[in-house]
């Protein structure tokens, strides 16, 4: 019996989705690899660093006028 051409483009899609899947673990894992050997790594020794990280990229200013 011969699959439908629905079957194998499900199929299709669930390989290609599988695959950006483990794409996107590998490039998380990297990320945080990065993270943790970045310049602050070696700097607090004793554990995590105590320093705040501002992803929005506001700055000090910003900040005082809440």
């Amino acid at each position: 019996m011969t699959d439908r051409p629905k079957d194998q483009q499900k199929q299709r899609r669930a390989q290609r989705l599988s695959a950006a899947l483990r794409d996107n673990l590998k490039r998380r894992k990297a990320q945080a690899r990065g993270r943790d050997a970045g310049p602050g790594a070696g700097h607090a020794p004793d554990g995590p660093s105590t320093e705040t990280h501002d992803s929005a990229g506001f700055g000090d200013e910003k900040r005082n006028n809440e």
